[in-house]
């Protein structure tokens, strides 16, 4: 089974939320990467967009494929991991650690609350075969 940390809340898309008051920092799961495999592009949003829930911020280009990530919950951009650009296979080795994504400020806190926790996402991973 993939790795999946207590403290953070999942999307049903493979996308993952840690909260930190107001800010949710957003990454992919370690399951979404093993399905990816090698990623070699990440693209990213800008500081300032904004996005409503289960929009389109920013694909992920694997040696399989390319694939949309979406937010999992809105708010405003306030930081980029511009670091993914020079090394996009970080989301390989480190999902959960160096390789989020961005940050985002939340305008509704309380949409974390409607994505699943680890022992939900373990969950729904099993009844996906």
């Amino acid at each position: 089974m993939s790795n999946i940390p207590e403290n953070l809340r999942y999307s049903k898309d493979h996308e993952w939320v840690l909260v930190d008051g107001e800010t949710a920092s957003i990454g992919i799961t370690d399951y979404a990467q093993n399905s990816l495999g090698d990623v070699v592009y990440i693209d990213l949003p800008r500081v300032g967009d904004k996005f409503g829930v289960h929009e389109s911020f920013g694909s992920v280009e694997s040696v399989k494929a390319v694939s949309e990530i979406f937010t999992p919950v809105a708010g405003e951009v306030t930081e980029v991991n511009d670091g993914l650009n020079d090394t996009p296979e970080k989301v390989n080795s480190d999902p959960y650690g160096d390789a989020w994504f961005m940050k985002v400020k939340m305008e509704n806190p309380g949409e974390v609350d409607a994505m699943l926790s680890a022992v939900e996402y373990e969950e729904y991973l099993s009844s996906q075969g």
